[in-house]
């Protein structure tokens, strides 16, 4: 399904915001690949860092509030490292960012047609014409039914469903290698949902674009990513093709995602939770495990002083080497080897 090669790789990013005089990282250490053609799927709760890595991808932070530091690196240049005029050039035609909120993602003062045209304005030389005519071809590849009217209608006049599709007609205008989906059916009725889904898959494998696949919803990484990154209190703590992550979860973090699903066929009423919450930025633990503090019947020394991402097999990659001792509260014992 996947080509090999690389279309973006990130190394060691740190994103920190700035609270008083000191900078708290949100993203802290994360090391991570995008190959031509590729769902990956970033899941987390929410507060873990996720959409905070898919707006420093396309920088969109404020530069006296935030720190950022490492390497974003596409097509041989560090993104990370370029002022917000050369950003420009690649945000929008090299990347595509769809946000998670139409509504104030989009300018509730343009009409629809003139904010998918804005960045064929910056990024081509087509002419009135041609850019008109491209809207409305985007606007039909995006499944809205009378593009002829949604183009001068503005954003409160049209329904969730098809605020999201003005925004990803947006995020694919200029046909971007990259597309950064962060939550795209949040919001979304289940139908709505499904229909988006279908639509970024169809578009990936028509202009074989990698997305990055920002969302909470375990149901959809199932259905339609290759590879899963699963982010805690700002680091990867689990990365694995989708199929061996929902087949072999290790990381006591993933494994208490995947216990918390409402299961169909479940016999107990009760619905599982994971103890406590993310910790917030200032009270993050900056040394050992980030999750010990909410399996505490797991020994201290379980947990690696520093933990580092260990490959387990192909592909498979988990942090610290508390997952081999991990098991439920009120259970026996740790992973079967």
């Amino acid at each position: 399904m996947n080509n090999s090669k690389q279309l973006l790789t990130i190394n060691d990013l740190h994103t920190g915001f700035r609270i008083k005089d000191t900078y708290y990282d949100a993203v802290d250490g994360v090391s991570i690949s995008l190959k031509k053609n590729e769902i990956l799927a970033i899941v987390g709760e929410s507060g873990c860092g996720k959409s905070t890595l898919a707006t420093s991808i396309v920088g969109l932070h404020d530069h006296n509030k935030t720190r950022v530091e490492g390497e974003i690196i596409y097509n041989g240049v560090n993104l990370a490292k370029l002022n917000d005029e050369k950003f420009n050039a690649v945000r929008g035609e090299e990347i595509g960012m769809i946000f998670q909120d139409p509504l104030s993602a989009l300018n509730p003062l343009m009409r629809v047609g003139e904010q998918i045209e804005e960045s064929l304005v910056y990024h081509t030389k087509l002419s009135k014409a041609q850019r008109s005519a491209r809207v409305i071809e985007l606007l039909n590849q995006v499944g809205i039914t009378n593009p002829q009217r949604t183009v001068k209608q503005f954003p409160h006049q049209l329904s969730g469903g098809m605020r999201q599709r003005v925004i990803i007609a947006i995020a694919i205008a200029c046909k971007p290698k990259v597309i950064i989906a962060d939550e795209p059916t949040t919001a979304l009725d289940v139908t709505i949902q499904a229909q988006i889904l279908d639509l970024l898959m169809d578009l990936q494998r028509e202009t074989g674009a990698g997305i990055i696949l920002i969302t909470h919803d375990l149901g959809v990484v199932a259905e339609v990513a290759d590879r899963v990154a699963v982010m805690y209190a700002g680091q990867i703590i689990e990365e694995a093709p989708v199929a061996e992550l929902f087949s072999n979860p290790l990381h006591p973090y993933t494994r208490s995602l995947f216990n918390s699903i409402p299961q169909i066929n479940s016999e107990t009423e009760k619905l599982e939770v994971i103890k406590g919450m993310v910790p917030t930025l200032m009270n993050l633990p900056r040394e050992g495990c980030r999750f010990s503090g909410r399996i505490p019947w797991i020994s201290e020394n379980a947990h690696e002083k520093q933990p580092a991402l260990h490959e387990v097999s192909p592909g498979h990659l988990v942090r610290c080497t508390c997952w081999q001792h991990f098991h439920f509260e009120g259970e026996e014992g740790g992973y079967a080897q």
